[in-house]
């Protein structure tokens, strides 16, 4: 029995001398506080009598751990129940952790802000609560920061906003509050703060012109944009959604190579005159409060939403002969002030576009289906039609 103990004794000091002890010792707790969800089996190989740096997940160089990646990142894998241990701040050396999406609950450890070498920090879709720890802020060489999906209350730290090297910020879907930091890093391309309760203005140079994917949606943001947008000329996605904007959209915006624009239900006022052709795929300006007439330099769009404001006037022909040869795919103009459109009643729209009139001051010349909240009433009351009019 002895013998028998002496060589597992033997085997346990073997991995050890294969790892360093603070790494192995680091390791252990961090198995503690997790386990697998029913089916899955990622802590199967987590055998602390073999190397440690032989386990699923685990990444070394030398003697120390330089990633850790918890779970089975296969797509549909059950993940892991449990909290992060504040042993996790003991791999000094890590470079990169992950957890894949799963039941892990808790804080997210302040000891986090001991990993010095952490590059790349990604802890998604799951219950992690609390508020996002300051101490991220001092982590200098942090490129990617993915805290999505997760229970994360109060601010985001201003000592976030001056982390130089960030190229990804993705904070999404949390319950975070208060105004946003400026963001200062020049290589940041990816900032995702949407579903979350974020409010006030944005600072004039919150973000910097290195941005390309810019996602603000659903939160109480308020206050004009166009002197923060007129700087961001790299974006190729930008939705501000689902806020209270107020003020013009900038003109020059469409000019950006943009794919995606989704400024839909906010406060933006004014006419929309961009000051080239708009060459976007999606530009959605719907349940706003813009004014005057469409723009011809809009007809380039593909799916263009552009109901429920206060466009009046007559639809340019050259939307008419863009939808009538397929290139503009989704139109919807309904409940605005609109007059006129020189649309042929007998026409046929191909089957594969959308076009909707409904609830303007005309008669649709042409019977199209609409979306269900459109409603069922085909024109503008004559009353409304007279009084915007004058």
């Amino acid at each position: 029995m002895i013998f028998f103990l002496l060589i597992f004794l033997n085997q346990i000091l073997l991995a050890c001398t294969m790892l360093h002890p603070m790494d192995f010792l680091a390791l252990q707790s961090i198995h503690k506080s997790l386990n697998d969800i029913p089916g899955s089996f990622y802590f199967v190989s987590w055998d602390f009598t073999s190397d440690p740096c032989n386990f699923a997940g685990v990444f070394c160089s030398g003697e120390r751990v330089v990633a850790l990646n918890l779970g089975d990142p296969r797509a549909g894998s059950p993940g892991l129940f449990g909290h992060i241990d504040p042993a996790i701040g003991r791999l000094t050396s890590l470079a990169e952790f992950t957890l894949v999406p799963g039941r892990v609950m808790g804080p997210l450890p302040p000891a986090i802000s001991g990993l010095r070498n952490l590059r790349f920090l990604a802890i998604s879709r799951n219950y992690i609560s609390g508020e996002i720890p300051a101490g991220i802020g001092e982590l200098k060489g942090l490129r990617t920061l993915d805290l999505s999906y997760n229970q994360f209350t109060g601010r985001i730290p201003w000592s976030i906003g001056s982390l130089p090297a960030l190229t990804n910020v993705i904070l999404c879907h949390n319950r975070l509050s208060g105004s946003v930091p400026r963001f200062g890093s020049r290589t940041l391309t990816r900032l995702d703060l949407k579903h979350n309760e974020l409010s006030g203005p944005l600072l004039q140079d919150f973000v910097s012109p290195s941005i390309r994917y810019l996602s603000l949606s659903w939160n109480r943001f308020s206050g004009p944009v166009d002197r923060v947008l007129a700087r961001l000329n790299r974006l190729n996605y930008l939705d501000l959604s689902l806020n209270q904007f107020t003020g013009r959209i900038p003109g020059i915006l469409f000019a950006f190579p943009l794919s995606n624009l989704q400024l839909q239900r906010n406060l933006f006022s004014g006419p929309v005159l961009p000051y080239h052709q708009a060459r976007i795929a999606v530009v959605d300006l719907s349940f706003n409060r813009l004014s005057g007439q469409i723009s011809p330099l809009l007809a380039s769009v593909q799916v263009l939403y552009l109901n429920n404001n206060r466009f009046m006037g007559h639809v340019p022909s050259v939307f008419v002969e863009r939808l009538l040869e397929a290139s503009i795919h989704v139109l919807y103009l309904q409940h605005n002030y609109l007059t006129g459109i020189s649309l042929n009643p007998m026409v046929r729209i191909p089957v594969w576009c959308s076009l909707c009139l409904q609830y303007n001051c005309m008669v649709p010349p042409v019977q199209t289906p609409c979306p269900l909240k459109a409603g069922k009433q085909k024109t503008r009351p004559t009353g409304q039609c007279i009084e915007w009019k004058g």
